[in-house]
């Protein structure tokens, strides 16, 4: 760890957080996990899938819980980016369509590329505390929407060892933010330490909300909500 390679603090629950690791290894960073959030099962049973002409997905994670849930991988998979996209084809899903940006974009993109010939009936598979922002998008334009949270998110008990000692040391570093959730747990667990001198690098404009009344190194938002652009945005910022 040296001055032009500050330690990189990411607060994104596992296994995403891991898979973020992985990408700073190999820019040679120096990445330090701490999951503020964990990610759970709920009790949550499937409808009828032969009732849906096909699955929404928000979120890798979304995808990931339905392929515990549920041997179907026919039905099409709308994602709402590269990343969810590319965990529904690895867990097989066929096809996969993918669209670039948030809720309101997939949401956009799936009413202008829909097939007229299918019932427009989707089933949304996500966090519990998902907003039923595609829901109602896709109402407007005629759609029926049911949602299923497969899981949810709870906060972490504590930040890890390392990133303790790293923000309790007043070493400069660098904290990756990918939701809102995230960032308010994060908070939360470092509720009394001295962050001043850790720059946080968000997702998106909601995500570094949380931020905005305290004082920190900095706070950077990606100019797109999506694990690439945040990336290159922290390149330029080292």
């Amino acid at each position: 760890m040296t001055e032009a390679t500050p330690p990189i603090i990411i607060a994104r629950a596992e296994p995403g957080a891991s898979q973020t690791a992985a990408r700073l290894k190999k820019m040679g960073l120096t990445p330090i996990l701490s999951p503020a959030i964990e990610l759970g099962a709920r009790d949550e049973p499937l409808p009828d899938l032969a009732a849906y002409s096909g699955l929404i997905f928000t979120s890798a994670n979304g995808v990931r819980f339905f392929a515990e849930a549920s041997s179907e991988r026919g039905l099409p998979a709308w994602c709402v980016g590269p990343a969810t996209a590319s965990e529904a084809v690895r867990e097989a899903f066929s096809p996969v369509h993918q669209s670039s940006g948030d809720a309101h974009d997939l949401a956009h993109f799936i009413a202008h590329h829909w097939s007229e010939d299918r019932p427009k009936r989707l089933l949304h598979i996500a966090n519990a505390a998902a907003k039923g922002v595609v829901k109602e998008a896709l109402g407007e334009e005629g759609f029926e929407v049911d949602f299923v949270p497969l899981y949810e998110a709870r906060p972490a008990r504590a930040l890890s060892p390392d990133a303790q000692s790293i923000l309790q040391s007043g070493t400069p570093a660098f904290c990756l933010i990918h939701s809102r959730k995230g960032a308010e747990a994060f908070l939360a667990l470092a509720k009394s330490l001295d962050l001043a001198k850790t720059v946080f690098v968000t997702i998106s404009q909601q995500a570094a909300e949380p931020f905005q009344d305290i004082r920190t190194g900095g706070i950077s938002i990606s100019g797109h909500p999506d694990e690439d652009h945040l990336l290159n945005l922290l390149e330029k910022l080292l």
